[in-house]
């Protein structure tokens, strides 16, 4: 059975077309739509589809300035996938570049001004991501340091710093690029050190560019991963906070979590951290 879709906004033609969405003011736009259409058509004018090179060159050049492709989504009010979409091919399904665009698009994303909206200093955030995401597919990194033209010694103030330039974001968002689709060994990083690289971020739950591809959030600073960790330990944290904050006990806390007490109990034992700040 097919999953029920709802319409993701109702400002476009798709709430229409894709989810069936019949508010009045979406059929007002869709027989507005196909008016104009018919008449460009008769006219013959009709180009539903624009090339999207010269949004992709826009978009190259905010990005150069530090104007992140999540910031152009936040901005225009367009997905984060749909944005990228432009500028890299989406590695989590295969699919190409878009070289097509509707008129809409790209008059939205054409009318970032980036003198009204280039900053000097940008969020860590990205590019702390994107550091970690390469030490997970094997990238210590010191490589991905040089790679993005960081002295070696100054990539451990980008964990540390609340800012960093626009300009630093962007080598190590190019770096990134490149190196994701690229061996470890075939650079030169030896199997000891590729290997104990996997080792640091599987500790620390560091994920994948692969999950970043799928989330889309990789530059949202508001964004919380959940990557690496499991439903017994998003229990045991849930009890804890309603047994310190609520006063519940176990079995309260169980109820309440939809689970048994037996449950909690054994998430407490495999993540004593949380069950060593409530009582028993």
């Amino acid at each position: 059975m097919a999953a029920d879709r709802q319409p993701p906004h109702h400002n476009t033609l798709t709430c229409y077309t894709d989810y069936r969405c019949r508010l009045p003011r979406c059929v007002d736009r869709y027989k507005t739509w196909c008016r104009d259409r018919d008449r460009a058509i008769a006219e013959g004018t009709w180009q539903p589809l624009l090339d999207a090179e010269p949004v992709r060159q826009h978009l190259l050049g905010l990005h150069a300035a530090g104007i992140t492709i999540h910031r152009v989504a936040t901005l225009t009010g367009l997905t984060y996938k749909s944005v990228r979409s432009f500028t890299q091919h989406d590695y989590g399904n295969a699919a190409p570049r878009r070289h097509r665009v509707t008129r809409e698009v790209a008059a939205k994303i054409l009318a970032i001004n980036l003198d009204e909206h280039t900053p000097g200093h940008v969020t860590p955030i990205g590019s702390q991501r994107r550091f970690e995401a390469l030490v997970a597919i094997g990238w210590p990194t010191i490589h991905t340091a040089r790679r993005a033209g960081i002295h070696p010694s100054n990539r451990v103030t980008i964990f540390k710093a609340p800012t960093m330039r626009a300009s630093t974001a962007q080598r190590i968002a190019a770096a990134y690029d490149e190196m994701r689709q690229q061996k470890p060994a075939r650079h030169g990083v030896s199997a000891t050190c590729i290997k104990r690289a996997k080792k640091q971020a599987a500790e620390r739950r560091w994920a994948p560019p692969k999950y970043w591809d799928e989330v889309g959030a990789i530059d949202d600073p508001g964004f919380e991963p959940m990557y690496g960790i499991t439903r017994r330990e998003i229990v045991a944290q849930d009890a804890n906070e309603l047994m310190r904050i609520s006063g519940l006990d176990r079995h309260a806390a169980a109820e309440r979590l939809g689970v048994t007490k037996s449950y909690i109990d054994h998430a407490f034992r495999e993540f004593p951290q949380y069950a060593l700040e409530v009582a028993a």
